[in-house]
C-alpha cells in the first residue's frame, strides 16, 4: 500500500491547453449570445413572417397613422394662425379705429382675410350696401349684417373643422381593424396544429406574436387620433365661441351707428 501512495502523490495534474480553455469559454458564450437573441424581440421579423391579410392590416394601419400625424400638425399650424390673427383683429378692433379705415383695411387687393376680420369685412359690407339702398329700414340694415356675419362664420369654422372627422375615424376604426389583424393571424396559426401530433407553446408562440403587432399597431395609430381630436374640437368650439361674442358686439356697435341716424 505505502509504495502506491507514494505514486500517487509523485503524479502531477496537469492544466488543460490554453487553447482549449479558450475554446471552451468561446463555446459557453456563443451558447449564450445564441438564446439571448432567440429570445429578443424584432419587430421588423415578426411583420415579414406574418400572413398577407395581416400585413395588409398593418399596412392599412401604417398609413392611417402617418396620415393623421400629417393633419395633426397642419391642423396645430392652422388653429394656432386662426388665434393668432384674432387677438390681432381684436386689438386693432377695439383701439378706437373707424369701422371704415378697418373695412378698407380688410378689402385691400391681394389681402387674404379669415377668422374675424372676414366675420367684420362681410358684416360691415351688407350693412352699407343695405343701407344705401332706398326703401330699407334699420331692422333689414341690421338683420342683413346678422346674416352676413353668420354664414360668414359658419365658413370659417367649417374650414377650421375640416379633417377633424378623419381623426375621429381613425380613433375609432384602428383598435378594430387590428383586432381582425390579430383574430385572423391567430386563427391561421391555430389551424396550423391541425396536421401536428404534438404542440408546444414554442410551435405557436411565434404566429401569436405576429398577430398581436397588429393590435399594437392598432393602438398606436389611434392613441394620437384620439386625443388629437379632442383638443383640436375643444380648441374649434373656443374659436367659434369666440366669433359668435364678436358678432354680437359687433350687432350692438352697428345698433347704435342706425339709432344715431
Amino acid at each position: 500500500m505505502t509504495p502506491l501512495l507514494t505514486a500517487l502523490q509523485a503524479t502531477t495534474v496537469e492544466a488543460l491547453p490554453e487553447d482549449a480553455a479558450n475554446t471552451a469559454a468561446n463555446a459557453a458564450q456563443a451558447v449564450t449570445a445564441g438564446a439571448a437573441g432567440d429570445n429578443s424581440l424584432n419587430l421588423l421579423t415578426l411583420v415579414l413572417h406574418a400572413s398577407i391579410p395581416v400585413q395588409l392590416v398593418m399596412l392599412l394601419l401604417l398609413f392611417g397613422s402617418i396620415a393623421s400625424w400629417v393633419i395633426i400638425f397642419r391642423k396645430k399650424r392652422v388653429l394656432d394662425r386662426a388665434v393668432r390673427e384674432a387677438d390681432n383683429f381684436e386689438e386693432r378692433f377695439w383701439s378706437g379705429a373707424e369701422l371704415s379705415k378697418l373695412y378698407a383695411g380688410s378689402t385691400e387687393r391681394n389681402r387674404e382675410i379669415s377668422g374675424l376680420e372676414a366675420i367684420f369685412e362681410a358684416g360691415f359690407r351688407e350693412f352699407s350696401r343695405l343701407r344705401q339702398r332706398r326703401g330699407a329700414d334699420s331692422r333689414m340694415q341690421l338683420e342683413g349684417a346678422q346674416r352676413a356675419m353668420r354664414a360668414t362664420g359658419s365658413r370659417e369654422i367649417d374650414g377650421l373643422e375640416h379633417n377633424l372627422e378623419f381623426l375621429a375615424n381613425v380613433g375609432s376604426i384602428s383598435p378594430y381593424v387590428g383586432l381582425f389583424g390579430t383574430v385572423w393571424g391567430i386563427m391561421i396559426s391555430f389551424q396550423g396544429l391541425a396536421n401536428m401530433k404534438e404542440a408546444t407553446i414554442a410551435t405557436v408562440a411565434p404566429g401569436i406574436s405576429e398577430a398581436l403587432v397588429a393590435t399594437a399597431m392598432g393602438l398606436f395609430a389611434a392613441i394620437p387620433a384620439v386625443w388629437a381630436y379632442n383638443r383640436f374640437a375643444t380648441k374649434v368650439e373656443r374659436i367659434a365661441v369666440r366669433y359668435d361674442a364678436f358678432s354680437e358686439e359687433f350687432s350692438s356697435i352697428l345698433q347704435r351707428q342706425v339709432d344715431e341716424t
